[in-house]
């Protein structure tokens, strides 16, 4: 039964790791090199993610400073960060690359903010997939007779019981993720 909570809970939990995952992503007008996790360079041959080119820093709040550690890599670093399609004009000097982060329009603001629920709603939809998986099993439990109908009943409102709380953390992330994509 214990078993059953835990393998809904964990289900619950690794969906909200993936939405925190996501929201880091989403740009917000502040530099974040999280922005560019996704970014594969094509180096010798081999494409590989930025951050084993390049080293990623905060020059300021709207300024991050990409510093290749093979100087050759600059061309293939800018070509991969304007393929990503991030919105953001690499500027080398020969040295390192300056991604000054230009700040969010009202729209643009809005289509985060639209794009963030998304992510919500999708970390909401798989954690009611855990709470289901878990009651799936509880029942079954119930089924073959390992355990009570009145010990099912108390186990499902366990499980309904962190899925609430899951859900309410979700509400709090992207609310928290929303006001600061929001503040000018």
């Amino acid at each position: 039964m214990d078993e059953a909570i835990e393998m809904a809970k964990d289900g619950m939990d690794k969906a909200l790791d993936r939405l925190r995952k996501s929201l880091t992503k989403v740009r917000a007008g502040r530099a974040n090199p999280a922005m560019l996790d996704d970014v594969r360079v094509d180096s010798y041959g081999v494409s590989m993610p930025l951050n084993q080119v390049a080293t990623v820093s905060v020059g300021d709040a709207r300024l991050l400073v990409v510093k290749p550690y093979d100087r050759n890599t600059i061309p293939a670093i800018e070509k991969a960060i304007n393929a990503a399609n991030l919105g953001i004009n690499p500027q080398s000097d020969g040295i390192v690359i300056r991604l000054a982060i230009p700040p969010l329009t009202e729209e643009r603001r809005r289509g985060l903010v639209k794009q963030v629920k998304e992510f919500s709603e999708e970390a909401k939809v798989a954690i009611r997939q855990g709470r289901r998986e878990g009651n799936e099993l509880l029942k079954e439990l119930e089924k073959d007779r390992e355990i009570s109908e009145d010990q099912l009943k108390k186990a499902l409102e366990k499980v309904q019981e962190v899925h609430d709380n899951f859900i309410k953390q979700v509400d709090v992330v992207t609310a928290k993720k929303e006001a600061e994509i929001m503040e000018v």
